[in-house]
């Protein structure tokens, strides 16, 4: 009874804000679509929409056929695609989505020889899902997450695949260059540099700086690894990063790393997949690859 077109007009609809404009992107008419989706009104026995004034608003069945929409939706195009590809003798494509920032030098380290290894399929790292990777994962957007930060639920799994050490980053001019530590307090009167992720998913503040009770003096948001990094370089602030990239750019910039606290912050990057992919040789691929020691993968 529902149908593949039906989930797509709600979806559209949704998206786009007018049945009319919902027509044009699915190549229908209005008439079309209003009559395709009152035929779907009648066999249900209840309303998808109601008008207001110009607009339209999802009923409670409808709210519950666009939340379908967008689970299968998704889902179904993921399984044509894969079809497809076995009809041309294709591997397939490995979609990779990033929860973590400084990662993406590591991943670069990781998809070259995976690529030389692999020759058939191809790679793509979708960067957008800071902190909203989980719901990638279900929906079928992705097929890997990167995530330092993993949330157990049922049918994902995540794998831990290295180690490292999350660290103070200053310039080597600064007072703490020399320091065999740091402690919370000290950062009281330093402009601390982050990622723009909320302070609740950020190490610095829920594992050294808030237990503390202690807060920076100002917290400066910066998107690009290096240009936080220049900035602390210059004297601009402080940043937090993890050890080895830290390492990796003090050869071409003047930073230095800081242990934080007297036994340091350590971490964890994970690698998440769905349960039902166990059979996906080219995925567990990655994961085994992925797991090789991170010097010899930024080697």
């Amino acid at each position: 009874m529902i149908e593949r077109m039906h989930l797509a007009i709600i979806r559209e609809v949704d998206r786009q804000g007018s049945l009319t404009a919902a027509a044009g992107v699915l190549y229908l008419t209005q008439s079309a679509l209003s009559h395709t989706m009152k035929k779907l009104e009648q066999a249900l026995g209840t309303d998808i929409w109601l008008r207001e004034g110009r607009g339209l608003r999802l009923t409670q069945a409808g709210e519950y056929l666009l939340g379908l929409a967008d689970r299968v939706l998704p889902q179904l195009d993921r399984a044509e695609e894969h079809l497809r590809q076995y009809a041309l003798g294709e591997r397939g494509t490995l979609r990779i989505g990033m929860e973590c920032h400084p990662c993406y030098q590591w991943l670069l380290k990781v998809v070259s020889p995976y690529l030389a290894r692999w020759p058939d399929v191809d790679v793509d790292v979708k960067q957008k899902f800071q902190f909203g990777g989980i719901g990638a994962l279900f929906g079928y957007e992705i097929d890997l997450l990167v995530t330092p930060d993993p949330l157990y639920k049922p049918g994902l799994r995540f794998e831990p695949v290295f180690d490292y050490e999350q660290v103070l980053v200053v310039s080597s001019h600064h007072a703490l260059a020399t320091a065999t530590h740091v402690e919370p307090k000290q950062l009281g009167s330093e402009v601390l540099i982050t990622y723009p992720v909320e302070t609740d998913r950020l190490d610095i503040y829920n594992q050294f700086l808030q237990p503390a009770g202690v807060s920076p003096k100002r917290h400066k948001v910066i998107e690009t690894t290096d240009i936080m990094l220049q900035m602390v370089a210059s004297g601009r602030g402080v940043a937090a990063l993890p050890r080895w990239l830290v390492e990796e750019y003090s050869d071409k910039m003047d930073v230095v790393p800081v242990r934080l606290g007297p036994t340091g912050i350590a971490k964890q990057i994970f690698l998440g997949t769905r349960e039902t992919d166990t059979g996906i040789d080219y995925l567990h691929a990655f994961i085994d690859l992925a797991r090789m020691p991170l010097a010899t993968a930024l080697e």
